[in-house]
């Protein structure tokens, strides 16, 4: 112990010596370190981290599944069914997420709700922390309204009143009594601030079970019960609910996910990879800081030789390095935690919705034990270099040079530095562009649609309107007319399902009148369906191909009409036309004749729709659905604007349209079209963004690294260049022999690069889109780039070889 504190006295003392060389090497270490502490962090917290909820290995997902879909939502009927027949099951909840208007006094205001069966909190595992959560009785139709709030929104609306389970809140027309307040940081998927119950939503469409207007399901296994024990359990319900209700569950299954790799989702694929890259990083940093000290160890030949003489062991000299490299590497540690603290919150705010369980990532003991570890080993690494090189000291020569020069030996390894740091530099390179190329053909892809200069929102009617289909409709044109009347606005529609790409569309099974009826909802075929206004094709610049859109006259006194789009047509009339066929969709009571085909919308992704089962699509006019499906619309009817100038400018123009009508409307989610493109690509340029941030960091450090090399080497070899110089070698020689120098440990480098990139790229894969993981365009352009930088980074000190004054340098020497 006392040799090692001499050790560490000694080590401040040397590093306080070397200021320059102690902060470049903590500069660099802080941005390797930094960058793994950074992203060890998102995977610690999404990935590995159980979710924050007691008991979380018990959490399950219950989806349903059809023929056509493995991890659907379930229908309520079904799920009440799986509650009352389940014996492995301790608790089983429903949810859905809305958006209800929360009617103040002078102003109305949209509030991010989630509508939960009365299990809900005890299959988390968390209780209000003040009042209670709602009971079997509350979860009925009929039964008297109340809420359970968020401690956010008992903080803003109540400023944290302890009264506050005496107050009620006027939500979409009625007094609900608040009855409950959640712990603080309670969150789930989102930050809801109201939860009501499920069951009092008396909407006749959620309790038909052929309707998939769906819910979410979770439950909580009983202590002991294996995933497979509840799955068998649930094949059995399943089982008797198709031969109790034959025509809405035949093919209706049941199967159950681990809650947190449900929420998770398939982003480990790419963090895993991002991981992967940073490591990269952290090794570009620790050879260039093992080049440094490689060096500092050469010109300090001289000091180990003398102590050699003096009689320290070889294990005492080692020691002492390592304990100054090791040192160094827990002060990078610390500089690059505190970069990490700052960088990730950053990436997190500029792609907020790249990541499930976003809310959750930070820095906790296993983050600052990672670092820990990292620093040691990255000093433990770079310092077992000079180590070993300095293990078998030439006492004589060493002190017959008294440090000038350096042998052979060390150039190379600090060539094979070098070229290691230009390869790992070419493999993070390749990733990046690739993921670049990738994006590109992305936004090359035509959506069907023009999406440039869309405004999207959604309009939250009077909760009066409910019982009043007539004035729905009225208001409805009333809205649109308003909207179009607004200096701008170059088109407007509504639509009640869903937009594309925005991921909130559905599916409605129907049967083609003329050919046989199918035996069973499961056996019909399904299209994404659209509920839109006339002018919908048209603001939305969809192409029509035969046919006609919907117009004026197709009201709710006219015969039904639908538009369904070329795939649709191509499957279901190949050697016919589908104009005047007519489809039956018994799920909301529709017959109607098409009339028109369009081209094909992307509904679910510019990368996966055509990967999709779900390819074809019809639409329905907005003035024909049924009268018993207007009430829904009443909570939230979707508005697309095609203005002639940036979008987001003509929101408070809407908003102050909406409440000039009437105060208790509401118009909220304002996006355009544009940023909805961007969200549906959100994993894509996360992982984008964070290779191309390595990459440029790599980039860096390795440049950074052959030109300290070229540098180092130059200064080593003055006397040699001298007498080349007396000897007749001209400038551009001295430049061919620097700069080739550190274009062949480039190369090198490149070599070696290209041929790991062709290997690890191919982890990839699945990341890309319209582009090879062995692109040749990228490797030659990648490799291009690292070379000519290469070079710009010899040719500084090239050009002060070219300065040496022969007859200086042979006197110094």
């Amino acid at each position: 112990m006392g040799n090692f504190a001499n050790d560490v006295r000694y080590a401040f003392r040397f590093l306080r010596k070397s200021p320059s060389f102690m902060c470049i090497a903590l500069a660099t270490l802080a941005l390797g370190i930094g960058a793994n502490t950074s992203l060890f962090s998102i995977v610690n917290s999404v990935l590995l981290n159980p979710l924050p909820y007691p008991h979380p290995d018990q959490l399950v997902r219950i989806a349903e599944t059809s023929p056509l879909s493995k991890r659907g939502g379930v229908t309520y009927m079904n799920f009440l069914d799986w509650q009352r027949s389940n014996s492995t099951f301790a608790a089983m909840a429903a949810y859905r997420s809305e958006e209800f208007d929360l009617v103040e006094a002078t102003s109305t205001e949209r509030v991010q709700t989630r509508m939960v069966s009365a299990e809900y909190f005890r299959v988390l595992g968390v209780p209000p922390a003040m009042g209670r959560s709602f009971t079997t009785a509350e979860d009925q139709p009929g039964a008297a309204p109340v809420a359970v709030i968020s401690a956010g929104f008992w903080k803003r609306k109540f400023g944290a009143a302890r009264d506050v389970l005496e107050k009620t809140l006027n939500i979409n027309g009625e007094a609900y009594s608040i009855v409950g307040v959640l712990p603080e940081n309670f969150t789930f998927l989102r930050n809801d601030e109201l939860y009501v119950p499920i069951g009092q939503w008396d909407d006749p469409t959620f309790r038909n079970r052929g309707i998939r207007l769906g819910a979410t399901a979770i439950g909580r296994l009983k202590d002991g019960v294996t995933l497979a024990q509840a799955q068998s359990d649930a094949d059995g319900i399943a089982l008797h609910l198709a031969e109790l209700f034959p025509t809405t569950n035949k093919s209706r299954g049941v199967a159950l996910y681990p809650l947190k790799a449900d929420l998770v989702g398939n982003v480990s694929d790419f963090l895993y990879v991002l991981l992967g890259a940073v490591g990269f990083v952290l090794l570009i940093a620790c050879a260039n800081v093992a080049n440094l000290l490689l060096a500092r160890s050469l010109a300090r030949s001289r000091e180990f030789a003398i102590r050699t003489a003096l009689g320290a062991t070889r294990g005492r000299i080692v020691s002492q390095l390592l304990t100054e490299s090791v040192l160094l590497g827990v002060a990078g540690g610390a500089l690059g935690l505190l970069m990490a603290s700052y960088s990730t919150k950053a990436v997190l705010s500029a792609l907020p919705a790249a990541l499930p369980r976003s809310a959750e990532i930070g820095m906790d003991w296993h983050v600052l034990l990672f670092t820990l570890a990292v620093s040691i080993f990255a000093g433990a690494f770079f310092g077992l270099t000079p180590a070993l090189k300095i293990w078998r000291p030439d006492v004589y020569e060493s002190l017959k040079k008294g440090g000038r020069g350096s042998s052979g030996g060390s150039h190379r390894a600090q060539g094979v530095f070098v070229a290691a740091e230009m390869g790992i530099a070419l493999v993070l390179l390749v990733g990046a562009g690739l993921m670049i190329r990738s994006l590109a053909v992305l936004w090359s892809v035509d959506p069907g649609f023009n999406p440039r200069n869309l405004l999207t929102f959604s309009v939250a009617l009077q909760p009066s309107l409910t019982t009043d289909p007539p004035g729905i409709r009225n208001r409805m044109h009333e809205l649109e007319a308003k909207f179009a009347a607004i200096p701008g606005v170059q088109g407007v529609a509504s639509q009640g399902t869903g937009l594309p790409l925005a991921g909130d569309n559905s599916t409605l099974p129907f049967w083609i009148e003329g050919r046989p009826k199918p035996a069973t909802r499961s056996d019909m075929p399904q299209a994404v369906y659209y509920l839109v206004s006339p002018g919908y094709f048209d603001t939305l610049k969809v192409p029509l191909l035969r046919g006609r859109y919907f117009d004026a006259h197709d009201n709710a006194d006219a015969p039904t009409v639908l538009v369904v789009d070329d795939k649709f047509a191509a499957r279901f009339f190949p050697n016919e036309d589908a104009i005047g066929k007519t489809l039956n969709i018994d799920e909301i009571g529709m017959r109607g004749q098409i009339v028109g085909v369009t081209g094909h919308v992307k509904q679910f992704g510019l990368d996966t729709d055509a990967t999709t089962k779900w390819q074809q699509e019809m639409y329905v006019p907005m003035e024909q659905i049924p009268v018993k499906l207007l009430p829904i619309i009443v909570r939230g009817v979707g508005f697309v604007v095609r203005t002639a100038s940036a979008p987001q400018t003509y929101a408070t123009p809407v908003r102050e349209v909406v409440t000039q009508i009437n105060r208790e409307q509401v118009a909220y989610g304002f996006k355009t079209m544009d940023e909805i493109i961007t969200r549906s690509l959100a994993a894509r340029r996360f992982s984008m963004f964070l290779l191309g941030v390595f990459a440029g960091v790599a980039l860096i450090l390795s440049s950074i690294g052959i030109y300290g090399v070229v540098s180092y080497l130059v200064g080593q070899r003055m006397h040699e260049l001298g007498i080349r110089v007396a000897l007749g070698a001209q400038r551009a020689d001295l430049l061919r022999l620097v700069i080739g120098q550190g274009l062949r440990m480039a190369l090198l480098g490149v070599a070696i690069g290209t041929a790991a990139a062709l290997g690890l790229t191919r982890l990839m894969t699945k990341l890309l889109f319209g582009v090879s993981a062995a692109d040749p365009l990228t490797y030659f352009g990648v490799a291009a780039v690292l070379t000519a930088i290469a070079m710009a980074a010899c040719y500084v000190p090239a050009r002060r070889a070219m300065k040496v004054d022969p007859i200086i340098a042979l006197r110094y020497e």
